[in-house]
């Protein structure tokens, strides 16, 4: 009989039934994603391992390890940038425009740093952070260096996970062999390549934003945001009530946020132009969903970062900021 994998106790212990079954330890999911980020897990072995924590829902601890893992094989440049905000981008939009980019571009331009990574086509008939941001013009890194040059100039990369970890991205990727998203889509956003203070996340299932608070904090991120975002993307639904979970010195907040516009206005385009990003942006177009998923989605920004004491505070200075843009162009010079 030939010997055991050495992976195979990893599963045995996710995957031994209701009553034998227990989540892993951090330091048991450390181990595990070791191997599997140095590809030395067989291929039936890795699906079964990630249907099983996608079925059970993930614990932070498992998350905590496997980020760990992740970070160890993250290459930085020697020299890393100050980022404020790393802002993960991994659900792509079906049913909205992605809004939220135009919020990150704005604060950029009022001088806060965002580190923006994530990954694109693993869910067909979605739009991608990424080839909206190249329609708009917006440079996409090549590799870390790069990120760290784009956040020196301009105050703003996207860096693509295929980029900052090739073989996540191949995880992520089996998702039309495995029929559903694996934990990975949970475990990238935590990623935060260049250590910035301050974290934006979002979630399309509200069980997973403790998920991704407590695992945060386990990973001694002391500052953060998770809510449920349009589309599963870091967006305000301006139209409806949000409640955000953050971190805030290390400390769990709840907040409610009311809804910044009547419930009856449409959410859904049927269209998905790109071409109505920079209408928005350069005043062509009036789009009052639009301009107030911006505004609110830039407010959840400056509360977490502590630059506004209170919601209101928050949304009148992104207000103030989209009414002050420079139309003609999105990226200024830092």
């Amino acid at each position: 009989m030939s010997a055991e994998h050495p992976f195979a106790q990893y599963v045995r212990i996710i995957g031994r039934g209701p009553n034998l079954s227990r989540p892993l330890t951090e330091e048991e999911m450390l181990a595990a994603a070791r191997m599997i980020m140095a590809g030395e897990v067989e291929p039936l072995q890795l699906g079964a391992f990630l249907c099983i924590l996608r079925v059970r829902t993930e614990v932070p601890e498992e998350g905590a390890g496997f980020v760990r893992a992740a970070r160890e094989g993250m290459k930085l440049p020697a020299d890393p940038p100050k980022a404020d905000v790393d802002w993960s981008s991994y659900s792509g939009k079906k049913r909205q425009l992605p809004w939220f980019l135009l919020s990150a571009l704005m604060l950029a331009a009022n001088g806060v740093r965002i580190a923006m990574q994530g990954t694109e086509g693993h869910t067909p008939g979605r739009i991608y952070s990424r080839e909206a941001l190249e329609y708009l013009g917006v440079p996409i890194a090549g590799s870390l260096d790069e990120a760290a040059g784009h956040i020196r100039t301009t105050n703003f990369c996207y860096l693509p996970l295929s980029v900052l970890s090739p073989r996540l991205q191949d995880i992520i990727e089996l998702k039309s062999i495995l029929g559903v998203r694996s934990p990975v889509n949970t475990f990238a956003r935590m990623l935060n390549p260049f250590n910035a203070p301050y974290e934006m996340q979002t979630v399309f299932h509200p069980n997973y934003r403790d998920v991704h608070r407590e695992t945060a904090a386990m990973l001694g991120q002391k500052n953060m945001a998770v809510f449920k975002g349009e589309g599963g993307e870091a967006e305000r639904r301006p139209a409806k009530p949000v409640l955000v979970q953050s971190l805030v010195d290390g400390e769990l907040v709840d907040e409610d946020w009311d809804a910044l516009m009547p419930e009856d206005i449409s959410e859904k385009d049927e269209v998905m132009d790109l071409a109505r990003l920079k209408a928005v942006w350069d005043g062509s177009e009036d789009n009052a969903y639009a301009e107030n998923a911006i505004i609110g989605t830039m407010a959840i920004a400056l509360k977490m970062m502590g630059k506004a004491a209170t919601q209101a505070n928050a949304v009148d200075q992104a207000r103030a900021m989209w009414q002050a843009r420079e139309k003609g162009r999105l990226l200024t010079a830092a």
